[in-house]
């Protein structure tokens, strides 16, 4: 990353949650006019906007993909469409006839067509992960895709320029966001993660020193023993006549002996750890299942399950409203526990300065729980807004319009 990414002295706004960004959004200023020729102030503009929207393109690429026509929409009245055919404006012309001033039209406000001059950015998949509140900054967007936590439509996609189109779904990796929107660990979780860390190696380490000597003192079957016995076992099933067979659970055991017998004649056809989960899947059907225990009628049944007998009885003398708080912080310590092996701090809370960017466009619809949203279709432009998010005004992004209308 350059230096002075995030720069105090020289304003550049970044597509970023950084603290230091969101300073400088808060005092950012147009820039000056007055004493600049068009060509500065063109490229002013330009420098300006390019710095937020897709700064990690390269020029020559974003020039590939501007676009001078600009998508928009204007909302018609449909009732007045309705009503009158167009003969009404034509109505006391010259006489002086003017409709009452409560009963004149509203006109439409101004459309912003200028501020979707960065509207192809917008179709990035970098950037649209950045949109929908997956990612810190279109820097660790960029990351994420690049290192294989995206998959559009099902399918794994490690191209950040992708051009997504209506209808694309797309999907990041739900520790990848809570680690991106979490809040940081501080010194003292940092410390215990190092330590869970060690501990689990060390233990994987001894584990495999104890399992070491004993390999050599396990005889391995050759597959054709292991293949008659798991057909003496079927065989023994059908025989035995304890056991009450269905006739489906009939049907599958010939049909594993015909398996069976097939893969003796032809041994490398299949594998004969797939024969053995078949066997011990339909032993499992065969097994009736386990009686159900009765309840006690000691424990009431609005009284949450405990670890120990101490806090069950313990729990059983509160009031309901005490057990209705018991059961939430339960079922919320269950959802977000604390785990020192993550990489964020637990339990989860959102990142320090996030509320100032938390919003989501309208082209986007976003599912927070399974971190996956859908690009529905192009940014426009209608009377009063443009759909593309931007800290600038029209007047810059007109600038810069011009600018790379010239550069065409």
């Amino acid at each position: 990353m350059r230096k002075r990414f995030h720069g105090l002295k020289r304003l550049k706004l970044r597509q970023s949650w950084n603290k230091y960004n969101l300073y400088n959004l808060s005092r950012a200023e147009p820039p000056r006019q007055s004493d600049r020729t068009f060509f500065q102030q063109k490229w002013s503009a330009k420098a300006l906007t390019r710095a937020y929207h897709g700064e990690t393109v390269r020029e020559k690429q974003w020039t590939r993909m501007f676009r001078r026509t600009i998508r928009s929409v204007v909302p018609m009245d449909h009732k007045g469409l309705a009503r009158f055919d167009g003969s009404e404006q034509a109505l006391g012309r010259g006489s002086g006839l003017e409709p009452p001033p409560d009963k004149k039209p509203k006109p439409f406000p101004r459309t912003p067509y200028l501020n979707m001059t960065y509207a192809p950015i917008e179709r990035r998949l970098d950037t649209a992960i950045w949109r929908a509140l997956f990612s810190s900054s279109t820097r660790q967007a960029r990351q994420f895709v690049v290192h294989g936590y995206v998959k559009v439509n099902g399918k794994k996609m490690i191209y950040p320029g992708y051009q997504l189109n209506p209808g694309d779904m797309f999907q990041v990796e739900p520790d990848r966001v809570l680690f991106a929107t979490g809040a940081p660990k501080d010194r003292a979780e940092r410390r215990a993660g190092r330590k869970l860390r060690a501990k689990t190696l060390n233990d994987k380490k001894s584990s495999a020193d104890d399992d070491s000597p004993a390999e050599p003192q396990t005889p391995d079957k050759t597959p054709k023993q292991t293949l008659q016995s798991l057909l003496a076992q079927a065989k023994g099933l059908l025989a035995n006549p304890t056991t009450s067979l269905t006739a489906k659970r009939k049907q599958d055991l010939r049909a594993f002996q015909r398996t069976v017998k097939r893969t003796l004649s032809r041994p490398d056809s299949l594998a004969t750890s797939s024969l053995d989960s078949q066997l011990s899947e339909i032993t499992a059907r065969m097994a009736p299942p386990p009686p159900a225990t009765p309840a006690t009628s000691s424990s009431a049944p609005d009284v949450p399950n405990l670890s120990t007998p101490a806090l069950q009885a313990e729990a059983a003398t509160l009031s309901p409203d005490q057990l209705k708080t018991l059961r939430a912080a339960l079922q919320e310590a269950r959802e977000n526990p604390i785990d020192a092996s993550k990489p964020y701090a637990t339990p989860w809370r959102p990142r320090e300065w996030m509320s100032a960017f938390a919003f989501v466009p309208r082209y986007l619809e976003v599912h927070q729980k399974v971190c996956s949203a859908v690009y529905i279709r192009h940014p426009v432009a209608r009377p009063g807004l443009a759909e593309i998010p931007t800290p600038y005004g029209g007047e810059v992004n007109g600038l810069a319009h011009n600018w790379y209308l010239r550069r065409r």
